[in-house]
């Protein structure tokens, strides 16, 4: 119907009319916009004009200086003046735009308030009734918007300081009507009422909207540091505002539970306050906030809802300074002493347990609780040592005679009663009087469960609780609770009053009646008792501990010896406490540590009877049947406290040991028909050389096999042997005398003549290598019953032990055995009552090596620290450290290496210093003739019943005296010391053989020799020859004398000449 170029014509004219459209409306957009930038514009502008000139309105009203150094002296205006212009101020107001005007602004304010004429007073605003309400808002404002700058500024800055100081006084000045001047008239004071709720109601306000942690946030950044930035007028003024909204609500508990949360939880506040605002610790003390905050703790929600609330580090906090306003309110603490150990024994274990919820190695540290996870703020950090002091206000003298006053009331009259029945006195009416003081009512004998004892046992388990949360404070709470011989003689009487034994019987049916419960309060006291002990007697030197007999009387430590020994047998043998997880048991570590202790004193200088340490209740083959059987309670108490069975059977034990091992490693014939063996050459002009090239390559498993050794003599030719080619027994003995020697410089001699490591050893080359190998040799005497006479010192013997690695274990009670004048020297300075530092001492040693001092530091930079009497302790230990340990570490650890390498270290735990001296060298015991000789073997011809054989043991016994004997010992097998279970197991057995003639013409036993022997058969009598023997073989060589007395003249010229071969 249409044409092609009318239908053109007609899409060309839509095209024209949507593009005129498309037109128009962005026309119109483009107007909209503009008229929408220009009424924003034009707002901006108007705003930005309308705040220029409210703050040129201000600025005005100010009149702030041109300089920061000018004196602030305003214009006063009209107060309704003012509250118009702090109206409009206040809509306008931007944080960072406004800073220094709102600052200007409070001080403006301030001077109003300090103005004679009521029309200038911020507050007479509030006369008006049509401005009234207004104001109050306005007056919230103003001081909630100085909390907000109160929370941002840094007290560290002087400028900012000076601003948080205006802020202060606006809070102080607006929350409390006392310093208006408005109300100096008489007639004002009709009004005071009125303004004190308005203030009230201000108060509440600033309360809800979150006062205290704003202060807490300021109180924290001011005084969590090392050195406080507040001074007295800014700290005051603080805890003052803080403390009116508490005393306005007399000390609701909701209100105190903010308090407690936001204001006693900062570090170290109640020690700045008691410092340098003591005004404000007597409100604290007259308002009695000590015990309200007490009785708050002691309902458990209340508790809940701090435990909650506080991050652990700032409940350590709140514990600390609840623990100084105890000491600073004394009569509080004293009327509500076991509130207060309830309260801080909660504190404690929420403590504990956010420790443990944090707790890790390889983190943060936390100078008092110790390793954990969560990072500690750097403040807390700084603040830690205010509040350590608070802390250790706890362990105080004054504190632990508030807290166990009872039981000091209850031991003081009970001494009295003593003393008074001694004289003749009325005993019975005395302990009466003692048992009516200490709140016991009973018929007079002491128990567990009575009001005194159980308080007592509360206490204990508090501080218990103290040493394992406080971990970095263990050794200073120990220290205080053992000092001045207050608390620990006292805990030890209650203790010894329970019953015989010491009540043993109480704490074990206790303990009988629920196993494993060792959280009793009862145990508690005994493991804090224990603990408190081992760390005293770690410190206390021969002289206090013997001589002072302080604190406890040497029969008080022979009787805790035997209640300690017999309470953990028992425990142990009934299996009354969790065996295998005894390491973890607090009880029986305490108690244990304790009983080592002592035990181990009384191993250096005895204190008790023969045989005191010995377990009656069990035979001592019957317990050893129970170990080898695999009892774990016996094996346990063989680990722990061998020395409850005699010594004589855990030599037997021992060599049981040896004898198994080896039977599994097929060093016996029994285990194996050729059991294997080595065979080693060594020449006698170098043994220690020979052997140390041969030897100490072995693999221990060898070196406790069959070692055979063949000599070569100067000549280079082989040496005949006995024993298969074998003499390994004289090859050892002649290698140990060696080595032993000091003139090798191996091993030096005390001043009585005792073996320890040289400092100086390193002179000889691979000295620790031979080390290694000494200890090697030694072990394996000791592994095959070699008694060799090697005296080593009592210090070095413990070292071999392992019991220098303890906590417990001091070196100062051991250095005696190594330096005698040394320790001399350190006592004297540690008993030094006048200053130390005259003595010119500094924290280093000078030695003499080879000619040349030189000055070893006992502590980094030790040298330029002098000894004073606050450090003379930790001088004294670290010398002792220092000459006992740090000069021989390498050598004493090369040769404990290869001395374990062949005695199992677990087998050594059964034995004692002196013990262990005794399985090297023998007993200590006289000579037992008559058990040498039943198990003396002859040869040549002699026989028991030979004349010369009756002579020889007739000399012994008669002519003879002890030091000969030894000496007789000695001469034939090379020890004067007899073998621990006796001669019977002496290796190779004793023998005694006829000879004929000379040593290096003897071949052995003839025929013809024999005979001769045993019938007597002699051209002369051998006059002129002199006994021999073969060390090696423990061998006496004997010559058939004619008479007795050539026989007893010989024999004593020949031991006592040092002589063996050589002599003949």
């Amino acid at each position: 119907m249409f044409s092609k170029a009318d239908i053109a014509k007609r899409n060309t004219f839509l095209d024209q009319t949507k593009s005129a459209r498309q037109e128009r409306a962005e026309e119109k957009q483009r107007e909209h916009a503009a008229l929408t930038l220009q009424t924003h514009i034009r707002g901006f502008v108007t705003r930005s004009k309308i705040r220029k000139k409210i703050r040129n309105e201000v600025d005005v009203l100010l009149d702030i200086p041109a300089s920061k150094e000018e004196e602030y002296k305003p214009k006063l205006r009209p107060s309704v003046e003012v509250f118009s212009v702090v109206k409009k101020f206040l809509f306008v107001f931007n944080d960072s735009v406004d800073g220094q005007r709102f600052e200007f602004l409070c001080k403006y304010l301030l001077a109003g308030m300090a103005s004679d004429q009521i029309k200038f007073a911020y507050v007479s605003v509030a006369f008006s009734k049509d401005l009234v309400l207004a104001w109050i808002q306005q007056l919230k404002d103003v001081l909630w918007q100085c909390c907000r700058f109160l929370k941002q500024l840094k007290p560290e800055s002087p400028n900012d300081l000076k601003a948080i100081t205006t802020y202060i006084h606006m809070l102080l000045t607006f929350t409390n009507t006392s310093t208006w001047k408005i109300f100096k008239g008489k007639q004002a004071e009709a009004l005071r009422p009125g303004m004190n709720q308005l203030c009230s109601n201000v108060m509440g306000h600033l309360n809800s909207k979150g006062l205290f942690p704003v202060f807490q946030t300021l109180l924290t950044k001011g005084l969590a540091r090392s050195k406080p930035v507040f001074k007295h007028a800014t700290l005051s003024a603080i805890m003052t505002i803080a403390l009116r909204p508490l005393i306005a609500a007399d000390f609701s508990d909701t209100l105190l539970t903010v308090f407690m949360l936001h204001i006693l939880a900062v570090p170290a506040i109640v020690y700045h306050v008691s410092t340098m605002a003591q005004e404000c610790l007597a409100v604290l003390m007259t308002h009695r906030l000590f015990k309200r905050c007490l009785d708050l703790m002691c309902n458990e929600q209340s508790t809940r809802i701090i435990f909650n609330s506080l991050e652990g580090n700032y409940a350590l906090c709140l514990l600390a300074n609840m623990i100084q306003l105890g000491d600073k309110e004394v009569e509080g603490l004293v009327n509500n002493t076991l509130h207060f150990i309830r309260v801080v024994t909660k504190l404690l274990e929420g403590c504990k347990q956010y420790v443990q919820s944090k707790k890790s190695n390889l983190t943060h540290w936390h100078p008092v609780l110790g390793w954990f996870s969560q990072k500690t703020d750097q403040r807390l950090h700084e603040a830690m040592p205010f509040v350590v002091k608070q802390l250790q206000l706890l362990w105080s003298m004054r504190f632990i005679r508030i807290l166990f006053e009872d039981i000091l009331a209850y031991n003081e009259l009970r001494q009295e009663a003593v003393a008074r029945a001694s004289t003749g006195g009325g005993k019975k009416n005395i302990l009466k009087k003692a048992f009516e003081k200490s709140a016991i009512k009973s018929s007079g004998k002491l128990r567990l469960d009575h009001p005194t004892a159980v308080f007592m046992c509360t206490a204990c388990a508090m501080y218990q609780t103290a040493l394992v949360t406080l971990s970095q404070l263990k050794l200073d709470i120990l220290a205080g609770l053992s000092y001045q011989d207050l608390l620990l003689p006292n805990i030890w009487s209650f203790i010894s009053d329970l019953g015989p034994n010491c009540g043993i019987q109480a704490f074990v049916d206790l303990l009988s009646q629920s196993p494993n419960n060792s959280h009793n309060p009862a145990f508690q006291m005994l493991t804090l008792f224990c603990d408190a002990a081992s760390h005293l007697v770690t410190i206390l030197d021969d002289v206090e501990l013997y001589e002072q007999q302080k604190p406890f009387k040497v029969e008080q430590l022979v009787a805790m010896t035997t209640f300690l020994n017999q309470f953990i047998f028992k425990v142990v043998w009934n299996n009354l406490i969790d065996i295998k997880n005894i390491s973890n048991n607090s009880l029986f570590t305490s108690l244990h540590t304790l009983l080592m202790l002592l035990y181990e004193r009384n191993c250096r200088r005895p204190y008790t009877p023969d045989n005191h340490w010995l377990i009656r209740d069990v035979k001592p083959g019957i317990f050893l049947m129970e170990v080898s059987r695999g009892k774990k309670s016996a094996q346990l108490l063989m680990q722990k406290v061998p020395h409850i069975i005699p010594h004589k059977e855990r030599v037997i034990l021992f060599r049981r040991n040896v004898t198994k091992e080896k039977e599994v490693l097929g060093l016996t014939e029994s285990a194996c028909a050729s059991p294997s063996s080595t065979l080693i050459t060594v020449y006698r002009s170098r043994i220690i050389e020979d052997g140390y090239r041969q030897l100490s390559l072995l693999p221990p498993g060898a070196l406790k096999g069959v070692i055979r050794v063949k000599f070569v003599n100067e000549q280079g030719l082989d040496e005949a042997g006995i024993d298969q080619d074998g003499v390994f027994k004289e090859f050892l003995e002649e290698t140990i005398a060696r080595v032993f020697d000091p003139s090798l410089s191996l091993f030096k001699v005390t001043s009585d003549q005792k073996l320890y490591p040289s400092p100086t050893s390193e002179i000889q080359e691979n000295h620790l290598a031979l080390f290694e190998f000494v200890g090697r040799m030694l072990g394996k005497a000791v592994y095959e019953g070699i008694v060799v006479e090697v005296p080593f010192a009592t210090f070095f013997l413990t070292q071999i032990l392992g019991r220098t690695q303890s906590a417990t274990y001091s070196f100062i009670d051991e250095l005696p055995s190594l330096d005698p004048e040394l320790y001399k020297s350190l006592t004297y300075v540690k008993h030094y009552d006048a200053d130390v530092s005259e003595l010119d001492l500094t924290f280093s040693c000078d030695e003499d090596f080879m000619g040349k001092v030189v000055t070893h530091e006992l502590v980094p930079g030790g040298r330029a620290i002098t000894v004073s009497n606050e450090n003379k302790i930790n001088y004294v230990h670290h010398m002792a450290h220092f000459r006992m340990h740090v000069q021989i570490r390498d050598q004493a650890a090369a040769f404990i290496r290869g001395f374990k390498a062949i005695i199992n270290p677990d087998w050594l735990l059964m034995f004692s210093a002196p013990e262990l001296q005794k399985l090297i060298s023998g007993d200590t015991i006289d000579l037992d003739l008559d058990d040498l000789k039943k198990h003396t073997q002859y040869y040549g011809g002699f026989h028991s019943s030979h004349k010369v054989i009756n002579w020889l043991w007739d000399i012994l016994h008669k002519d003879f005296d002890s030091k000969e004997k030894g000496q007789f010992l000695k001469f034939v097998t090379s020890c004067s010391k007899a073998p621990l279970l006796g001669f019977a197991h002496l290796e190779p057995p004793f023998a005694i053989r006829c000879v004929e003639v000379s040593d290096d013409q003897d071949t052995g036993d003839t025929v013809g020799s024999v005979l001769k022997g045993f019938f007597n058969i002699r051209k002369k009598d051998p006059v002129g020859r002199l006994p021999t023997s073969s060390t090696c073989f423990n061998l006496l060589k004997l010559p058939n004398y004619q008479k007795k007395a050539t026989l007893r003249d010989k024999l004593r010229y020949a031991i006592t000449s040092n002589t063996g071969f050589e002599l003949s």
